[in-house]
């Protein structure tokens, strides 16, 4: 089998610090986002890419071709120590987010969170505990266990999945290289084999920044865009229904009726995973509220949750910490009007989020010779200024 790369976060900048035009060039809503327009502006928040693509042609189940990933996104540098108030929310199960009972239970996170497919969840989180005893040997001896964070989307479509291609040493290497700043997106990471809209999507992220006499947080999103099932005519940018102009255009191609894929089930009705951050001072009980508003930005998306998608919204807070010597940090936030502010940054940079995802990807050919196109900007940018 032909191998184009196989690309590791250190060596090719996967991690990377991208540029500006990786950024969705559509601003949604009215508040500022940060620097990088990403979840890497909350401030101690590090971002790491692992991206595999080797082969092309018939899918050969275990060997090829590959189009798949993973994406860590770790809330300081040492979570285990540092342990962020978390909360989340399903809007529909047929996915997995795993150490989500014990953020019920407990109100906090102490582990990085990795993104990865479906069938790589349980080397993801092998690969994560390996990590973290590294940095903490005395886990498991004369300290406590972790239950990581692990989520995933499905990537069949273009990938062989049941090659389960990422593997522990992979994930391992991949928190080592996670860093600050800006970073690659779209067909990368986790995303790198992910659909939405019958277009190739990926990883998208965006940030929000409250004015300073409203406390002047900075909330981060990271979605893996994979709502392949939603119908391209839904599709909505800026309130723009950009979809219905690509009705007959730039259509996925199945070579073969072997290429087809299935008519439901995971692959066919997708997910999406979103991740929140906030340097607002926010417990569990409010970071699952903001987690909720993570559906006001996909359902302006125009998708739409399905008997079978798997859509898992998690956010943490990296200023209310629960310590190992005890709760850290400023004073929680209280006001009304503030956290309103802060649920409309989470809406309005879900919304961007996922257009950034849409942007950012690039037309990616997968096994079977299957083809989705990237979406245009400069096909899309007519329609909204119209």
């Amino acid at each position: 089998m032909q191998r184009f790369v196989t690309a590791f976060v250190a060596c090719l900048g996967l991690v990377g610090f991208a540029t500006a035009g990786a950024r969705s060039p559509v601003a949604i809503g009215t508040l500022p986002p940060g620097p990088v327009d990403g979840i890497t502006d909350v401030p101690g928040v590090l971002v790491g890419n692992l991206t595999k693509i080797e082969g092309n042609g018939p899918l050969v189940p275990g060997v090829g071709p590959v189009r798949t990933g993973a994406t860590a996104i770790l809330p300081n540098a040492d979570p285990w120590t540092k342990r962020p108030a978390a909360g989340w929310f399903m809007l529909n199960g047929n996915g997995e987010m795993t150490g989500t009972h014990w953020i019920d239970e407990s109100g906090f996170m102490s582990s990085p969170i990795v993104l990865t497919d479906t069938l790589d969840i349980g080397r993801a989180d092998d690969g994560v505990i390996a990590w973290m005893l590294v940095q903490h040997p005395e886990i498991g001896i004369h300290d406590d266990t972790p239950l990581p964070v692990v989520a995933e989307c499905d990537d069949a479509a273009l990938n062989d999945i049941q090659g389960r291609h990422v593997s522990a040493d992979d994930v391992r290497r991949l928190l080592d290289a996670a860093r600050p700043g800006d970073f690659t997106r779209g067909s990368v990471g986790a995303g790198t084999g992910m659909l939405a809209f019958g277009f190739k999507a990926g990883i998208g992220s965006a940030s929000r920044v409250l004015p300073k006499e409203l406390g002047g947080y900075t909330v981060g999103v990271l979605v893996n865009d994979n709502t392949g099932s939603a119908p391209r005519a839904n599709l909505t940018i800026d309130g723009v229904h950009v979809g219905r102009a690509f009705t007959n255009t730039l259509l996925p191609i199945f070579p073969s009726r072997r290429s087809a894929l299935p008519a439901n089930g995971h692959v066919a009705d997708g997910s999406i995973i979103i991740i929140i951050a906030t340097d607002a001072p926010l417990d569990a009980t409010k970071l699952r509220e903001l987690a909720k508003r993570a559906t006001i930005g996909l359902a302006r998306s125009g998708s739409n949750s399905k008997v079978s998608s798997g859509d898992l919204f998690l956010a943490f807070s990296t200023t209310h910490l629960l310590g190992r010597d005890g709760i850290s940090g400023p004073p929680l936030e209280t006001e009304n009007d503030r956290i309103d502010q802060i649920y409309t940054a989470v809406a309005d940079a879900t919304e961007e989020a996922i257009d950034d995802a849409l942007f950012s990807a690039r037309t990616m050919t997968g096994r079977d010779g299957i083809t989705f196109y990237g979406l245009p900007y400069e096909q899309v940018a007519p329609l909204l200024h119209r």
